[in-house]
């Protein structure tokens, strides 16, 4: 990563109130970009977005991705060079419940950014933010690479697999040098998918650390779904380091850089539920509590694994910080949160940490 290269640089996030969006807002603001936000209001209450007021800070715009019309309107007044899309219905278990909103948001709300971007001749770059869930899951012991198929069981990975197969029919159609349909120069576009990200700030309901968090916070037990379940943790700053690389090498270097890339965990970093648990309590002073569920739940895959060689051997990207010192991070940002520290600070710190580790 290059600091200076963002300086100044017009940056669009869709997506800004929510946890990445919040995380990446205050580390593009710090090293100087023009941050514009467009998104619906914070998912949660608290939330990352307001605890930190990072809203103060940049410009911040309430609005729906699916509003053709007001997304050009913002394209329009702001002329974003970079755009980095976040905005999503991230959850599992919430898309059973609401799968049409689901489907509307995460593809219809992807084809309308692309859309809305084809028009404005200041947008040199795109990268839309997907999942790792996007991949036909087969439950294997390997990772999964780039060029595997897109897939998904349940409505939210579904509808990431066809938010990929969007922007690769964008890209083609639209935003390639030979389709370029007047414009002065390519918008250059590449998805990208990682796995579960954790962080301080994150309260989403029905994802395991921040459910820990605050039945921690609350003082009251809270309930485990999948104790088995094997994930690839890591912290929030590592995919998005992987997204802002990226971004780099698509503005200086264009096309060869399209396409999807993968920013997972490290093999090491694949554990069980019932681990992160047991470190979590460790490291609140044992003050946390839980118990196994014993009810039926929907389906939520076994084990999922990225193969990052390409992100590691084209782009440079590697995972700085451990799982276990993510996961003191994670409980050190609740604690000052807790004690009613300045919580924009707190986290520009451990951005700082993250920087002082990639030692740029």
């Amino acid at each position: 990563m290059n600091r200076d290269f963002w300086k100044d640089k017009r940056v669009l996030i869709t997506g800004h109130t929510g946890i990445k969006g919040s995380w990446l807002s205050i580390w593009l603001q710090s090293m100087g970009a023009h941050v514009i936000g467009y998104a619906l209001s914070p998912p949660s209450k608290p939330s990352m977005f307001e605890v930190t007021g990072i809203g103060r800070g940049i410009i911040s715009i309430e609005g729906d991705i699916r509003d053709l019309s007001n997304l050009q309107r913002v394209y329009e007044e702001h002329q974003p060079e970079i755009i980095i899309h976040m905005a999503a219905q991230a959850l599992v278990r919430e898309s059973y419940s609401t799968p049409v909103e689901t489907y509307d948001t995460n593809v219809m709300g992807t084809v309308k950014v692309l859309e809305a971007a084809r028009h404005v001749d200041s947008v040199r770059v795109i990268v839309s933010i997907t999942s790792d869930k996007c991949y036909e899951n087969r439950e294997w012991h390997w990772g999964y690479r780039e060029n595997e198929a897109m897939g998904g069981h349940d409505p939210y990975s579904s509808s990431k697999g066809c938010s990929e197969l969007v922007a690769a029919a964008y890209r083609r159609s639209f935003f390639s040098s030979s389709s370029d349909e007047g414009k002065k120069h390519p918008i250059y576009l590449a998805t990208v998918r990682a796995g579960n990200v954790i962080c301080g700030g994150d309260w989403a309901k029905d994802r395991l650390v921040p459910d820990l968090m605050r039945a921690f916070l609350e003082k009251r037990k809270v309930v485990i779904r999948y104790p088995n379940a094997i994930r690839p943790w890591q912290h929030v700053l590592e995919p998005l380091a992987g997204y802002l690389m990226l971004a780099e090498r698509l503005w200086e270097q264009g096309a060869v850089f399209e396409g999807g890339w993968n920013f997972g965990a490290d093999d090491t970093d694949a554990r069980p539920v019932s681990w992160i648990v047991e470190q979590l309590t460790s490291l609140c002073d044992g003050r946390l509590q839980w118990e196994i569920s014993s009810g039926s739940h929907p389906h939520e895959a076994t084990y999922l694994k990225l193969d990052c060689s390409k992100s590691k051997n084209l782009l440079g990207w590697t995972p700085s910080l451990n799982l276990s010192t993510a996961l003191q991070w994670v409980v050190q940002w609740y604690q000052a949160y807790d004690k009613g520290e300045d919580m924009l600070q707190v986290t520009r710190d451990d951005i700082n940490k993250y920087e002082s580790l990639l030692k740029i």
